[in-house]
Order: structure tokens, then sequence, then C-alpha cells
């Protein structure tokens, strides 16, 4: 399988039929459901439950949606290029290595642009698809929403996240989103924990790895880790080669010690090439597609 399946599928999103479903009033009930969460905030599986619309703040530290940046970018995957990346300032994950940590770390970042301000951009830009990510774009899943309500131009919409959503969000995603671009992390919880203090991860992002294929299509990142492969990068792809169909892998090769990785014995370093190696033997060896 090459890349052909993914471009046929953007044909068939250049269709009407997903005009039809926004037009069905579907979209605005889903913003009337965003709006309640966002009083008691469980968008992601942290659940902080604090009242955003009044200001107050939980572990991402988002309260308003913010933009540290957006613009065509032509450095995504082959079948997404150019892809209108906006960055959104603030995460639900703590990466001791993150190489974001700029805008990951500091949710006051940024320019809040109104949804009817930042639709425009959207519709002034030339690009494949319109491709949310951060930091992480879960907290602003009101806000997404709230744009695609101003959009009457019927581009394809990727979610670039860590998947570590509330099936609440899910369903909110549910008809909206064409394509997750995910980034499965790890294979075990204690890692996910250590390096990302983030709990119950297997668990929550296996669920929602599941659910986003019945949704859509999905391309799905792993960052290989020094260090990591025996415990992160073998079982993680194990569980996409017994548990999805007609995925996409990227495994990615490009870490580097960033934020505070040399507190860290195992990822103070740089990703061998012996080590990337052996990761791409394995997901080859499994059959997976990789990209």
């Amino acid at each position: 399988m090459g890349l052909e399946p993914l471009d046929r599928y953007y044909k068939i999103l250049s269709s009407q039929e997903k005009a039809r479903y926004l037009m069905a009033g579907e979209l605005d009930e889903k913003i009337q459901s965003a709006k309640e969460i966002f009083r008691k905030c469980c968008f992601c599986e942290r659940r902080c439950h604090i009242n955003r619309e009044i200001g107050e703040k939980g572990y991402c530290g988002v309260s308003e949606a913010r933009i540290s940046s957006e613009f065509i970018h032509i450095g995504e995957e082959s079948p997404l290029v150019p892809s209108h990346t906006i960055f959104f300032s603030g995460c639900s994950f703590h990466c001791v290595y993150c190489q974001n940590y700029d805008i990951s770390y500091y949710p006051g970042r940024g320019i809040h642009y109104k949804p009817d301000k930042l639709a425009q951009l959207i519709k002034n830009k030339t690009a494949r698809n319109v491709n949310w990510v951060g930091g992480e774009p879960t907290s602003s899943i009101l806000y997404i929403l709230e744009v695609l309500n101003h959009l009457d131009k019927n581009t394809p919409q990727i979610f670039n996240s860590n998947m570590y959503l509330t099936e609440e969000s899910m369903n909110l995603l549910d008809g909206v989103i064409d394509v997750y671009l995910t980034d499965f992390k790890y294979g075990n919880d204690r890692c996910a924990s250590r390096l990302s203090d983030v709990r119950e991860y297997m668990r929550i992002t296996e669920r929602n790895h599941l659910i986003a294929r019945k949704q859509a299509e999905m391309i799905i990142r792993h960052l290989v880790l020094p260090g990591h492969i025996e415990c992160c990068t073998k079982p993680l792809l194990d569980w996409i080669k017994h548990n999805l169909t007609n995925v996409y892998v990227n495994v990615m090769g490009q870490y580097r010690p960033m934020y505070r990785a040399n507190e860290y014995e195992e990822i103070r370093r740089p990703l061998q090439a012996s080590e990337f190696n052996e990761a791409i033997s394995y997901a080859r060896n499994l059959g997976l597609t990789l990209i």
C-alpha cells in the first residue's frame, strides 16, 4: 500500500457530503455541548473540572485559546502538504524532553484570534487542509468548533494530538475531523508517568486510537526515544499491528535532548543510528505501512 489511499480520501472530502453534515445543525449542537464542558473542563482525561469561562485554569493552564503561530507547513507527511498548521499554546502533557516547550509550557503566549477572524485567515490561505496542533489542541476544542462554524470553505481538518482526550471530546470531533495525526509516545504506563507526568496512558490512548480509527483516517507518529526501544517502541508497534488496520505509521528519528532531558540518564543523549534502524526494521517486519 502506498500513499494513494489517503490521496483518494482527500478527493472524497472535496465533495459536499461534509458540508451537508455541518448544515444539518449538528455542529451547533456540538458547540453547545463543548460550552458545557468548558464550564467544567473535561476535554482531556485529567478532568480538572474547572470553569474556564470565568478564567479558571487547570493543569494545561489554558483559559482562552491562544495561537503561537499559523502558517503553511511543507514539512509534514507528504500526503498532507501543503498544510495550514495552527499551533496552540499549552499542553495536557508535561514532557521532560518537549521539543516545543517554549509554547507547550507557556499557555499565555501567542494571540487570541476571534473565531470569525481565524476562519477568514483560513479561507485566505491556499492549503490542502487545516492542521490543529500545539502544544496540544485538545484544550481548544470548543474554539476549533467555533472557528469551523464560521468557515464555509470545505477544507479537510486534521487533529494533531497526544490522544489523551476524554470520550466526550472524541464524540465532539466525530464527523468534524477527517484525519487524526497522532503522537503515540510510549508502550507502557511507567515511562509515560516518568517522562510526561501522565497517568493511565495506555488505557486512554489505546481506547482513543480505536475510536479515532472508526471516525476518520489516521497517521500515527512515534518519536523513538534513546534507550526506549524495548519498553516503548516495540510494544506500541506491536499494538498497532494487532489492533488497527489501514493506518500509516511514521517512525521518527529526529529526537534531540531538549528542555529537561539532561536530568534523565537514558534520554540525555541523541538517538543513535543503530536504535533508529532497529525501530524501522521492527516496524517493517510487522508489515506496518510506513510513511
